[in-house]
């Protein structure tokens, strides 16, 4: 009896889980997969200006992989992650804000060399965004 009712209430739990995060929050809204996707586009906008430092690529998708996996774990649907990747206006929010961190952290429009600072000092500091760069 002990069991069933245990495995009972891990299975609800489950659903209830799965259910609680697709239809109350937004993916938009899971912090771990939106800074994720962040960093990754500031490493990205990182090694586009500075031609001393490179996107670790290989890294980068697998990192990609395993926030689309955690946004599957929390009970996303296939469907709601894909329709989150393709949503034009998300995507410009958070490049908007992606620039906008690399700006506070001393990057400067067209000065290659600021955007080398940050990435050296990201690199150095083994931030999320460092680890995604070389």
């Amino acid at each position: 009896m002990k069991k069933f009712a245990l495995g009972t209430v891990m299975a609800l739990a489950t659903v209830l889980s799965a259910g609680h995060a697709s239809a109350q929050t937004a993916l938009k809204d899971v912090a771990h997969v939106r800074d994720g996707i962040i960093a990754v586009g500031m490493a990205y906008e990182i090694s586009e200006q500075c031609d001393s430092i490179r996107a670790r690529l290989f890294r980068g998708y697998s990192y990609l992989q395993s926030l689309r996996s955690h946004a599957s774990g929390l009970g996303f649907s296939d469907d709601e992650i894909d329709a989150y990747i393709n949503d034009d206006a998300e995507k410009d929010r958070l490049e908007g804000i992606a620039r906008a961190q690399l700006v506070a952290l001393g990057a400067v429009a067209d000065d290659s060399e600021s955007y080398c600072a940050v990435g050296r000092a990201q690199i150095a500091a083994n931030t999320r965004v460092g680890w995604l760069l070389r």
